[in-house]
């Protein structure tokens, strides 16, 4: 009788998170589905007409006015959802879905360095809240959908189900998981996946294809050249993050009004733009991503993009950090190739995953990510690069939110007497 009990109580969670995982899953795969489609008519629109950059403080005004008038209870973004994860206080606002999306596709429209993440994973975040009041769910399910709106936000914004349900489990705390989530993360990541690819099919809306021509056998120096670039990985991915949260950090000091703050900000960038001339570093960069897998590029690319990064998202544009640490990864890793004498596509895929690695405190996502866009013979460098880049990012990362759950590696101690 009591196995019974206990088989009844189990089909009855997996058939309720089951469910919650499917609603979540529609709205943020259709969610980052629209989005998408917008994102792609922005980036469009601003390669047709590159005066539009000059527009960039503008729009930057009007982002940070728009957030100061509406949106001031959402503006931690992704850190306000991790912060409700650990802390339960009260449901994300609905009006942090639109308002993301507004802001992202404005900075994108102008040509601000900003990446798409954050505005999936806050749209799912906060569509997947809504769900609390109308199921009445409690602070530990309600803890577990909104996991779980993330990890369908990311899975479905960059089609990897797999690293998008770990990404969810994976980002909350360093060095812990929450198994107990697994199931609706997993859940919501795959169905939202294929949610977004329905309405790609209906919208002709589809995910950059990567491609890896060689991956060479495993050698002693292949694996010493893995850890010697996730070295290098993880203390780009920290610079990152430092240099971004001190930037945020003295333009809050220095300029009190928040509006101010981007319209100085899109100054910069335009003018960057034009006196080194070329549009390289603004925008998502996927053409670059592409080239970076293909051929030989400037060595200093990354340097450029994360220039245009950090003031992009330090002074207050919207989007996300992901993607530019998938451009500043590649076109790093291409540069390494020659040095490390490695096939120049390997280093810049192994780039692309263990930066974002390093920066985000996510390494088992990211290998995940790096077999599902570029086949399952990259894991075993894309994993070396990816722990070694974690261990050197240091404990903060780009989401200040983020908690230390354990050490990224124990204290050394004394092997004398």
């Amino acid at each position: 009788m009591h196995r019974l009990s206990a088989l009844t109580d189990l089909l009855r969670h997996l058939l309720k998170w089951l469910l919650l995982a499917s609603i979540v899953a529609a709205l943020a795969g259709s969610a980052s589905a629209g989005f998408l489609f917008a994102l792609d008519w922005a980036t469009r629109t601003r390669l047709a007409h590159a005066w539009l950059i000059w527009l960039l403080p503008v729009a930057g005004f009007a982002v940070g006015w728009l957030y100061l008038r509406y949106g001031s209870s959402v503006e931690g973004g992704a850190n306000l959802l991790i912060d409700e994860i650990h802390d339960p206080k009260k449901i994300i606002p609905l009006r942090m879905a639109p308002l993301v999306l507004g802001g992202t596709v404005l900075s994108h429209l102008f040509g601000a360095s900003v990446g798409r993440e954050g505005t999936a994973v806050q749209m799912g975040g906060a569509l997947a809240d809504q769900l609390t009041r109308m199921f009445r769910l409690n602070n530990e399910d309600r803890r577990i959908i909104l996991m779980a709106g993330i990890s369908a936000g990311f899975a479905s914004v960059f089609g990897t189900p797999l690293a998008g349900a770990l990404f969810g489990l994976e980002v909350l705390a360093i060095g812990r998981l929450r198994y107990e989530a697994m199931l609706p993360c997993l859940a919501a990541a795959v169905i939202a996946d294929q949610v977004g690819l329905l309405w790609g099919q209906l919208f002709n809306i589809q995910h950059t294809h990567y491609a890896v021509p060689l991956i060479p056998a495993l050698s002693a120096w292949t694996l010493c050249a893995m850890v010697i670039a996730g070295v290098l990985f993880g203390l780009t991915g920290k610079i990152f993050a430092q240099a971004t949260h001190g930037l945020s950090a003295l333009m809050k000091r220095w300029i009190s009004y928040a509006p101010l703050r981007p319209l100085i900000g899109g100054l910069v960038v335009a003018l960057a733009v034009w006196l080194l001339g070329t549009d390289r570093y603004i925008g998502l960069g996927i053409p670059t991503i592409v080239d970076a897998l293909q051929e030989p590029l400037p060595a200093w690319d990354f340097l450029g993009k994360m220039a245009f990064t950090i003031v992009s998202l330090g002074t207050g544009f919207k989007g996300g950090e992901v993607t530019p640490l998938f451009f500043i990864g590649a076109t790093l890793g291409n540069a390494l190739g020659p040095l490390l004498h490695q096939p120049v596509a390997l280093l810049a895929a192994i780039g692309f995953v263990a930066v974002f690695a390093g920066a985000a405190n996510t390494p088992i996502a990211s290998t995940l990510m790096a077999m599902e866009l570029f086949g399952a013979e990259i894991g075993v460098y894309a994993a070396i690069a990816c722990v070694v880049a974690y261990l050197f990012s240091g404990h903060a990362g780009i989401y200040r939110a983020q908690r230390s759950g354990h050490a990224k590696r124990t204290a050394s101690k004394d092997l004398g007497p």
